[in-house]
Protein backbone atom coordinates (compact mmCIF):
# COMPACT_ATOMS: atom_id res chain seq x y z
CA UNK A 1 0.00 0.00 0.00
CA UNK A 2 2.85 2.40 0.86
CA UNK A 3 4.53 1.70 -2.47
CA UNK A 4 1.26 2.52 -4.30
CA UNK A 5 1.01 5.86 -2.52
CA UNK A 6 4.67 6.58 -3.25
CA UNK A 7 4.15 5.63 -6.90
CA UNK A 8 1.07 7.89 -7.10
CA UNK A 9 3.04 10.81 -5.65
CA UNK A 10 5.87 10.26 -8.14
CA UNK A 11 3.38 10.10 -11.03
CA UNK A 12 1.71 13.34 -9.89
CA UNK A 13 5.09 15.09 -9.57
CA UNK A 14 6.19 13.89 -13.03
CA UNK A 15 2.90 15.02 -14.58
CA UNK A 16 3.24 18.40 -12.86
CA UNK A 17 6.86 18.81 -14.09
CA UNK A 18 5.84 17.94 -17.65
CA UNK A 19 2.85 20.30 -17.51
CA UNK A 20 4.89 23.16 -16.07
CA UNK A 21 7.68 22.65 -18.59
CA UNK A 22 5.26 22.53 -21.52
CA UNK A 23 3.39 25.57 -20.21
CA UNK A 24 6.58 27.63 -20.09
CA UNK A 25 7.65 26.47 -23.56
CA UNK A 26 4.20 27.34 -24.90
CA UNK A 27 4.33 30.84 -23.41
CA UNK A 28 7.87 31.32 -24.70
CA UNK A 29 6.68 30.49 -28.22
CA UNK A 30 3.70 32.82 -27.86
CA UNK A 31 6.08 35.64 -26.89
CA UNK A 32 8.20 34.92 -29.98
CA UNK A 33 5.08 34.86 -32.14
CA UNK A 34 3.89 38.14 -30.62
CA UNK A 35 7.23 39.74 -31.48
CA UNK A 36 7.02 38.41 -35.05
CA UNK A 37 3.55 39.95 -35.39
CA UNK A 38 4.99 43.32 -34.41
CA UNK A 39 7.83 42.75 -36.86
CA UNK A 40 5.39 42.11 -39.73
CA UNK A 41 3.55 45.37 -39.06
CA UNK A 42 6.79 47.33 -38.67
CA UNK A 43 7.99 46.00 -42.03
CA UNK A 44 4.77 47.18 -43.64
CA UNK A 45 5.28 50.58 -42.05
CA UNK A 46 8.88 50.73 -43.23
CA UNK A 47 7.83 49.75 -46.76
CA UNK A 48 5.16 52.49 -46.94
CA UNK A 49 7.45 55.32 -45.85
CA UNK A 50 9.63 55.55 -49.01
CA UNK A 51 6.46 55.73 -51.11
CA UNK A 52 5.17 58.60 -48.99
CA UNK A 53 8.49 60.43 -49.09
CA UNK A 54 8.78 60.03 -52.87
CA UNK A 55 5.23 61.26 -53.37
CA UNK A 56 5.84 64.33 -51.21
CA UNK A 57 9.40 65.00 -52.38
CA UNK A 58 8.55 66.93 -55.56
CA UNK A 59 6.20 69.34 -53.86
CA UNK A 60 8.37 69.91 -50.81
CA UNK A 61 11.84 70.50 -52.22
CA UNK A 62 12.58 73.20 -49.68
CA UNK A 63 11.56 70.87 -46.79
CA UNK A 64 14.48 68.58 -47.58
CA UNK A 65 15.61 68.36 -43.93
CA UNK A 66 12.25 66.92 -42.87
CA UNK A 67 12.32 64.31 -45.64
CA UNK A 68 15.90 63.37 -44.80
CA UNK A 69 14.97 63.05 -41.11
CA UNK A 70 12.14 60.65 -42.00
CA UNK A 71 14.42 58.51 -44.18
CA UNK A 72 17.18 58.54 -41.54
CA UNK A 73 14.71 57.55 -38.80
CA UNK A 74 13.27 54.81 -41.04
CA UNK A 75 16.75 53.39 -41.70
CA UNK A 76 17.52 53.36 -37.96
CA UNK A 77 14.21 51.59 -37.29
CA UNK A 78 14.82 48.98 -39.99
CA UNK A 79 18.23 48.17 -38.51
CA UNK A 80 17.19 48.26 -34.84
CA UNK A 81 17.50 45.08 -32.80
CA UNK A 82 15.91 43.94 -29.57
CA UNK A 83 12.76 45.21 -27.98
CA UNK A 84 14.27 48.32 -26.35
CA UNK A 85 16.32 49.30 -29.42
CA UNK A 86 13.36 48.81 -31.72
CA UNK A 87 11.05 50.76 -29.42
CA UNK A 88 13.50 53.68 -29.31
CA UNK A 89 14.03 53.72 -33.09
CA UNK A 90 10.31 53.40 -33.78
CA UNK A 91 9.62 56.30 -31.42
CA UNK A 92 12.04 58.48 -33.36
CA UNK A 93 10.40 57.41 -36.62
CA UNK A 94 6.95 58.23 -35.25
CA UNK A 95 8.13 61.73 -34.35
CA UNK A 96 9.71 62.27 -37.77
CA UNK A 97 6.52 61.11 -39.49
CA UNK A 98 4.50 63.43 -37.27
CA UNK A 99 6.59 66.38 -38.45
CA UNK A 100 6.15 65.27 -42.07
CA UNK A 101 2.38 64.95 -41.67
CA UNK A 102 2.24 68.38 -40.03
CA UNK A 103 4.08 69.86 -43.00
CA UNK A 104 1.82 68.17 -45.53
CA UNK A 105 -1.13 69.84 -43.82
CA UNK A 106 0.44 73.22 -44.62
CA UNK A 107 0.49 72.48 -48.35
CA UNK A 108 -3.03 72.46 -49.86
CA UNK A 109 -1.76 70.94 -53.12
CA UNK A 110 -0.36 68.00 -51.14
CA UNK A 111 -3.51 67.54 -49.07
CA UNK A 112 -5.50 67.35 -52.30
CA UNK A 113 -3.26 64.59 -53.72
CA UNK A 114 -5.06 61.26 -53.49
CA UNK A 115 -1.81 59.29 -53.21
CA UNK A 116 -0.71 61.16 -50.11
CA UNK A 117 -4.09 60.77 -48.46
CA UNK A 118 -4.12 57.07 -49.25
CA UNK A 119 -0.56 56.56 -47.98
CA UNK A 120 -1.33 58.49 -44.80
CA UNK A 121 -4.44 56.35 -44.27
CA UNK A 122 -2.44 53.16 -44.83
CA UNK A 123 0.20 54.33 -42.37
CA UNK A 124 -2.47 55.23 -39.82
CA UNK A 125 -4.07 51.80 -40.19
CA UNK A 126 -0.66 50.16 -39.87
CA UNK A 127 0.09 52.26 -36.76
CA UNK A 128 -3.13 50.97 -35.20
CA UNK A 129 -2.17 47.37 -36.01
CA UNK A 130 1.27 47.95 -34.52
CA UNK A 131 -0.35 49.29 -31.35
CA UNK A 132 -2.55 46.21 -31.01
CA UNK A 133 0.39 43.90 -31.73
CA UNK A 134 2.50 45.66 -29.06
CA UNK A 135 -0.31 45.31 -26.55
CA UNK A 136 -0.70 41.60 -27.30
CA UNK A 137 3.06 41.09 -27.10
CA UNK A 138 3.29 42.85 -23.73
CA UNK A 139 0.32 40.86 -22.39
CA UNK A 140 1.89 37.54 -23.40
CA UNK A 141 5.38 38.58 -22.25
CA UNK A 142 3.99 39.63 -18.87
CA UNK A 143 2.16 36.33 -18.49
CA UNK A 144 5.35 34.45 -19.42
CA UNK A 145 7.48 36.50 -17.02
CA UNK A 146 4.98 36.03 -14.20
CA UNK A 147 4.80 32.28 -14.74
CA UNK A 148 8.60 32.01 -14.54
CA UNK A 149 8.78 33.54 -11.09
CA UNK A 150 5.69 31.93 -9.57
CA UNK A 151 6.27 29.08 -7.17
CA UNK A 152 6.49 26.16 -7.89
CA UNK A 153 6.87 26.74 -11.67
CA UNK A 154 10.05 28.72 -10.98
CA UNK A 155 11.66 25.39 -10.06
CA UNK A 156 11.20 24.26 -13.66
CA UNK A 157 12.02 27.58 -15.38
CA UNK A 158 15.73 26.81 -15.73
CA UNK A 159 14.97 23.40 -17.17
CA UNK A 160 12.75 25.04 -19.82
CA UNK A 161 15.49 27.64 -20.52
CA UNK A 162 13.01 30.35 -19.64
CA UNK A 163 14.41 33.88 -19.52
CA UNK A 164 12.42 37.04 -18.83
CA UNK A 165 10.98 38.61 -21.98
CA UNK A 166 11.63 42.31 -22.48
CA UNK A 167 8.49 44.44 -22.56
CA UNK A 168 7.83 47.06 -25.23
CA UNK A 169 8.07 50.45 -23.56
CA UNK A 170 7.73 53.97 -24.86
CA UNK A 171 11.23 55.42 -24.98
CA UNK A 172 10.59 58.86 -26.46
CA UNK A 173 9.04 61.59 -24.31
CA UNK A 174 7.23 62.88 -27.40
CA UNK A 175 5.29 59.63 -27.66
CA UNK A 176 4.15 59.98 -24.05
CA UNK A 177 2.89 63.50 -24.59
CA UNK A 178 -0.84 63.94 -24.81
CA UNK A 179 -1.79 65.29 -28.24
CA UNK A 180 -3.22 68.78 -28.22
CA UNK A 181 -6.55 68.75 -30.03
CA UNK A 182 -8.28 72.07 -30.59
CA UNK A 183 -11.78 71.72 -31.96
CA UNK A 184 -12.65 75.34 -31.40
CA UNK A 185 -13.29 77.50 -34.39
CA UNK A 186 -12.07 81.06 -34.80
CA UNK A 187 -15.15 81.87 -36.87
CA UNK A 188 -17.99 83.58 -35.05
CA UNK A 189 -21.14 81.50 -34.96
CA UNK A 190 -24.33 82.91 -36.43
Amino acid sequence: MTSLVLLAVVVVVVIWVIGSYNGLVSLKNQVLNGWKQIDVQLKRRHDLIPNLVNTVKGAMDFEKNTLEAVISARNKAVNATGVAGTAKAEGELTQALGRLFALTEAYPQLKATANIGQLQEELTTTENKIGFARQLYNDIATQYNTKQIQFPTNLIAGLAKAAPAELWQIEEAGERAVPNVDLSSNKPTA
